[in-house]
């Protein structure tokens, strides 16, 4: 679970220093942003109530994402929340918002580690991103990444996780990443920024390499590379000791404990 968080990490001084360049460095002034705490807050979801839904239990559900959204904010409420994000959680009465950004693709992680079957999989992370995200367009991106992250740890080749989220959700996941470099800009909208992130994973060697090639896209760097270091780790399952120790010093406590907690049940299990 740590590889998205490292992710964000990284990839946070280059959300406003874009860069394309592969060999950036890791910047002192980096830090864990709204992703890594919204990764906290589904992890402690998942804890909180591991059962599956059923048909009767969604609505149940989608409030209970929403109030650990709401909770996780208001312990890290300079985290780098965007507006609209910030007025629906300052609102207990607010309805389900309808942001079609990236937001709800980058917090799945979890996820796709916790369940059983993939039919879980995607109901969880269509209901855990409607409190914010009751938008088809983010939903797909949304269920896309939890999808790949539960293939990755279920041991399926590159090929086949590209099939399926291909098949699935009709991304054309077989545009280079250098040519996607070459007009590639920050833009949250989920469409535009969660399939390059894919594609940033798809062609990485290793956990690492799929963190520079989000990174160096020189979009939305902390949460195309959240969401990329999210399935590289699941597929790799090893991150190089220099990353963690660059990163762990950088995350608050409560963070840490949440997701190692989640870790203990589903990761290391």
């Amino acid at each position: 679970m740590f590889g998205a968080i490292y992710g964000d990490v990284i990839g946070s001084y280059y959300e406003v220093h874009c860069t394309k360049d592969y060999n950036f460095v890791f910047n002192q002034d980096s830090s864990f942003t709204d992703d890594s705490v919204l990764i906290a807050a589904v992890c402690k979801a998942i804890i909180d109530d591991p059962s599956d839904i059923t048909a009767f239990r969604v609505n149940a559900r989608i409030k209970e994402y929403a109030a650990l959204y709401r909770q996780y904010y208001a312990y890290y409420p300079h985290a780098g929340f965007g507006n609209m994000f910030i007025a629906w959680a300052k609102n207990p009465y607010a309805k389900n918002g309808r942001s079609y950004a990236n937001g709800a693709a980058m917090r799945v992680i979890p996820i796709g580690y916790a369940y059983s079957n993939m039919e879980q999989t995607l109901l969880q992370a269509k209901v855990s991103g409607m409190p914010t995200h009751n938008n088809r367009e983010a939903i797909k991106a949304a269920q896309a990444v939890a999808a790949a992250v539960y293939l990755a740890r279920h041991g399926e080749g590159k090929d086949k996780i590209k099939e399926f989220l291909e098949k699935k959700f009709k991304y054309n996941l077989s545009i280079p990443l250098s040519v996607i470099k070459e007009s590639h800009v920050f833009n949250c909208r989920s469409s535009y920024s969660v399939p390059p992130a894919i594609i940033a994973f798809l062609e990485s060697t290793d956990y690492e390499s799929a963190i520079r090639n989000a990174i160096s896209l020189g979009g939305d760097a902390d949460t195309q590379a959240c969401i990329a270091g999210g399935i590289a780790e699941a597929y790799y399952k090893e991150i190089p000791e220099h990353i963690k120790r660059f990163c762990d010093r950088r995350i608050d406590g409560s963070i840490k404990a949440a997701v190692k907690e989640f870790d203990q049940k589903y990761w290391m299990a």
